[in-house]
């Protein structure tokens, strides 16, 4: 974790109520006044922290690596052919990158239009994304291959837009269908003349990585003639090397000692190839010219149709293959980690690590929510809570910043959010087909209760009417978290009821950092929450909230309709609040998460429109289901609240049970007294999160009373008792 450095800043905090267009609501009484007065709406520290972390070039963490002997891996990947191939491709790195990989990398290929930063199956855009949504310090191929001087410069300077700071630099294969390597006009023929390029046009920028051949360059004219180009290449500035894959330790180790004798000290990793098909094994070794050894040949003819044994040969081999060359002993041949060819397949590599002890699952996290490697999003530490389930969109739509908050958001006034033009890039839709979107959120819709089922059916794991599970909602493409499942059931109990809720926290006070469910940062911290809901409703539930907020003078809140002609609230709109902080040893108070009014007016477009762009979508045009959907966009609120009173137990769930209750009697005003209850017999009512609240009170102030009662009792029976004995 970086170090964190505080400035002391106040704050004022300012009572006011900001109701736009509507008129102003009730004023409720404040607990430190008789007179009425608003609620609260500044809950942040005065003394807010900022956050300086600096970025580590990836040669500098290989070397500390390799002087602390504490070993790495690295993946490599190559685009996809397909925008569906993209999206699950995103869903592999994200998977694979929980076992913390030092970097990836992603391949170069001309056919594929490998500079386009927008299109999915490009280089450049999966790199791209790879290192700002999925969090992976990224290394991007770049070859000479079809391409002029000026047109690498360009491609160059895109990648460093993207924020990737390491270069893959290499000659390329000859185009596809030729024999033969051809430069082209204008370009380069060897990737020293690459590497001199980067150097002389971006400085220390772009660190630098190069090919290294264990057996030799298969056109070049000897091993030593070889060696000979590698080494121009450490030259003319590249910081490391990643061989090419090979079958044999020895062929490693020995390539390793030859480099230290000509002068190349520069950290050499092995590129390791997991066997997991063998018409895949024959593809690669017919493009890289390499001979496989006849032990190997000879173990994989007889399982050669079955494609479990070659993988289970393949793991076996791969972890042998590894041991040797990690446990390799003397400086010279000291390997501080290995390079995984992954064929964009994650089974085999992750078992492999496994049994190397390398996959280690970090249970931390550093911050809350879901970090970017991007470079110029290093010092980030504050963001607003409402993008908790879509952090791909907020990096998306805060990409043009030029800095980021870390310590305090700022002024709520200066940002500017992107527009989110499309809910479809590649990066941003659901992992789930449309087919499996439907048979989860339902084939047909007659009901806004059929919409209330899916929310409930995905917080409670239920199977909806067809037997299906829900396990996503257009606002969050992910399974619960364990966070949320400590609060699970009484979400359920509301979205029942048509509170359908898209981002929650619990309230907590003072949990461990370390705790599974909440816990974030270094070790022996402590966590404090404000609980917080955001859900949709009814207007005739928002009209029920309007008259019980003022009874709640502790509950910041913000009500808003889709086209913003609604805007109720009680915070300042200048004002964030924070509602997670964390409390570390030897460094002051960490604020990563706030509610900021101004930026929930641009979450409430985005949130609103995930009803009709990723739900009514699924259905046809004119179709019933798709207006239903359109119907509940239209008519409902979007809310957020906030409980400052985190010390103690939560009142929104009571807020909440008593906004219900009041619009179902404003809706059925019999429900108040029924024809057969009369002023005698009060009428029964069901338990509820609000009576049982009160029953609590209830119960202590009936004790009181008990105890008052039982005093007197005594009193009076030894007073009686004394004047019975006198007579």
């Amino acid at each position: 974790m970086p170090e964190v450095v505080q400035t002391m800043m106040s704050s004022p905090q300012k009572n006011q109520l900001e109701v736009n267009g509507q008129g102003p609501l009730p004023k409720g009484p404040s607990p430190n006044s008789s007179s009425g007065q608003t609620s609260p709406v500044v809950s942040r520290p005065t003394s807010p922290s900022f956050w300086s972390p600096t970025y580590q070039r990836l040669i500098d963490r290989i070397h500390r690596r390799q002087t602390s002997g504490d070993k790495f891996f690295s993946l490599e990947f190559f685009p996809p052919r397909t925008n569906n191939g993209a999206v699950n491709l995103i869903s592999r790195f994200e998977s694979m990158n929980r076992g913390k990989p030092l970097f990836c990398d992603m391949t170069w290929h001309p056919a594929g239009d490998p500079s386009n930063t927008e299109k999915p199956t490009s280089s450049t855009c999966m790199a791209g994304t790879m290192l700002n949504y999925c969090g992976i310090e990224t290394m991007l191929h770049m070859t000479c291959a079809q391409q002029t001087k000026e047109q690498i410069i360009q491609n160059l300077n895109k990648a460093k837009d993207l924020g990737i700071r390491n270069i893959l630099a290499l000659r390329g294969d000859p185009p596809d269908g030729a024999e033969k390597w051809t430069v082209v006009e204008g370009g380069m023929n060897y990737a020293t003349d690459l590497v001199r390029l980067i150097k002389e046009e971006f400085g220390d920028y772009f660190v630098i990585c190069v090919a290294g051949y264990p057996s030799g360059h298969p056109e070049c004219t000897s091993y030593a003639d070889d060696l000979r180009h590698l080494k121009e290449k450490v030259d003319a500035g590249a910081d490391f090397i990643i061989t090419q894959l090979f079958f044999q330790a020895d062929t490693f180790l020995k390539f390793v000692r030859d480099c230290r004798q000509i002068g190349i000290h520069c950290p050499i990793l092995p590129g390791i190839l997991p066997i997991q098909a063998y018409q895949s094994l024959r593809h690669i070794v017919k493009l890289s010219k390499l001979e496989v050894p006849q032990e190997i040949i000879d173990a994989i003819n007889p399982i050669k149709e079955n494609d479990e044994a070659i993988r289970n040969f393949g793991i076996d081999h791969a972890v042998k293959l590894c041991k040797a060359l990690l446990d390799a002993g003397g400086d010279d041949t000291c390997v501080p980690g290995v390079h995984f060819y992954t064929l964009n397949r994650e089974v085999a590599t992750i078992e492999v690590l496994k049994r190397l002890g390398m996959w280690q699952e970090e249970v931390l996290r550093p911050l809350p929510w879901k970090l970017t490697a991007n470079p110029a999003r290093c010092k980030e530490e504050v963001r607003p809570i409402f993008w908790r389930c879509r952090p791909n969109s907020y990096v998306y739509r805060t990409s043009d910043w030029d800095e980021f908050p870390n310590g305090r958001w700022g002024n709520s006034s200066s940002p500017s959010f992107n527009d989110l033009k499309t809910y479809h890039l590649f990066y941003l839709k659901s992992r789930s087909p449309k087919e499996d979107l439907l048979k989860m959120w339902g084939p047909e819709l007659t009901d806004e209760r059929d919409v209330w089922e899916v929310f409930y059916c995905y917080l409670t794991g239920e199977p909806n009417k067809s037997g299906v599970k829900v396990k996503r909602i257009p606002w969050d493409d992910s399974e619960l978290i364990a966070e949320t499942m400590l609060i699970a059931d009484k979400l359920a109990c509301i979205n029942k009821r048509g509170v359908l809720t898209i981002n929650s926290q619990p309230r907590i006070n003072c949990a461990a950092s370390d705790d599974p469910s909440v816990g974030w940062g270094i070790p022996d911290g402590y966590i404090y929450q404000k609980a917080y809901l955001e859900f949709f409703t009814s207007r005739q539930n928002v009209e029920a909230l309007k008259q019980i907020l003022p009874n709640y003078p502790l509950v910041n809140y913000h009500i808003v309709d889709h086209n913003g002609e609604a805007d109720y609230t009680n915070c300042d709109p200048s004002q964030p609040i924070a509602v997670t902080w964390g409390v570390f040893p030897g460094k002051e108070i960490i604020q990563p998460t706030v509610v900021d009014p101004l930026s929930f007016l641009t979450w409430k477009d985005e949130a609103f429109g995930l009803w009709n762009e990723c739900w009514g979508k699924l259905y046809e045009p004119g179709s019933s289901s798709r207006q239903l959907i359109k119907n509940i966009h239209d008519n409902y609120y979007l809310v957020n609240l906030v409980d400052n009173e985190f010390p103690k137990e939560t009142c929104l769930w009571e807020l909440v049970d008593r906004m219900l209750n009041t619009a179902q009697s404003a809706k059925d005003p019999k429900r108040i007294r029924s024809k057969k209850q009369t002023k005698n017999q009060p009428p029964q009512q069901k338990p509820t999160l609000l009576s049982r609240r009160t029953q609590k009170k209830q119960t202590a102030q009936i004790s009181v009373v008990n105890l008052i009662i039982s005093l007197l009792l005594n009193s009076m029976m030894s007073r009686w008792t004394l004047d019975f004995l006198d007579s």
